[in-house]
């Protein structure tokens, strides 16, 4: 693992190399999914080529919310280990420095925390105090738990407290929120599946009335009226799409 390499912000997705191809191919097919089903048009393609611009963003803050609950389960593991290592006699610093090698071991050297515990390695191999760079790691994460955890940290090291005590309460109430978030969005699986079926029933409706009567949408197509009327059916649709995955996304984060 390259350490040098830029330190990553959690607020926004990193693209892998050719993962943003496959994003922008799979946005431009829903692109002209929606041309076709609504407009019957290649020239809709350039209006609607919105919608799979706001589908490819949508796109990246998912997987951003996936990196960035990955690394918090990863920092509980990590900060586990660490009240081990300060039990057994180790300062702060060299807790963090020993803690990366069992990270490799548990998640392999290309996980996120490993890539995170060699910033702190190499920020410590030029006198930064930890507290910084475990506040940077907090404030790249986006993640409160982290945050909390740093906060903490800091408040407990200037102190003086058991430090390893008050590490290990705090991976304990971290990793029982994480458990909570998974135990909400395992309930919503069901209704995820549910909108996505909803989302694509449309269309099956539209494809099986196409190929069973040829010809029973042609009233809908190539003329002013029918554009009008698609036009209707096609921001009512994307309204509830968008209505759907904000109350999901709404009882998650409140969780």
């Amino acid at each position: 693992m390259d350490i040098n390499s830029p330190r990553r912000d959690y607020h926004k997705y990193s693209w892998e190399k050719g993962e943003r191809v496959r994003g922008i191919a799979l946005c431009a097919g829903l692109t002209g999914i929606l041309a076709f089903f609504f407009y019957r048009s290649l020239l809709a393609a350039v209006p609607l080529s919105a919608a799979g611009v706001y589908a490819f963003g949508q796109m990246g803050r998912k997987k951003a919310e996936q990196a960035r609950e990955e690394l918090s389960a990863q920092f509980r593991e990590c900060i586990l280990a660490v009240a081990t290592s300060l039990q057994a006699g180790y300062s702060a610093e060299n807790a963090f420095l020993e803690c990366r090698q069992d990270m490799g071991m548990l998640y392999g050297e290309n996980a996120l925390i490993c890539r995170e515990l060699g910033f702190i390695a190499r920020g410590l191999g030029i006198n930064i105090p930890l507290e910084e760079l475990l506040e940077d790691v907090a404030a790249r994460s986006c993640s409160e738990d982290i945050a909390l955890f740093v906060q903490i940290f800091a408040l407990a090291k200037r102190s003086g407290g058991n430090m390893a005590e008050i590490i290990r309460n705090s991976a304990d109430r971290i990793g029982r929120r994480i458990e909570l978030r998974q135990e909400v969005k395992s309930l919503l699986g069901g209704r995820q599946m549910e909108l996505g079926i909803m989302k694509g029933m449309p269309f099956g409706i539209l494809l099986y009335i196409s190929l069973g009567s040829q010809g029973y949408f042609d009233a809908l197509y190539h003329n002013l009226a029918g554009a009008a009327v698609m036009t209707g059916c096609l921001g009512a649709y994307l309204a509830a799409c968008l209505m759907g995955e904000y109350i999901l996304r709404s009882i998650v984060a409140g969780s």
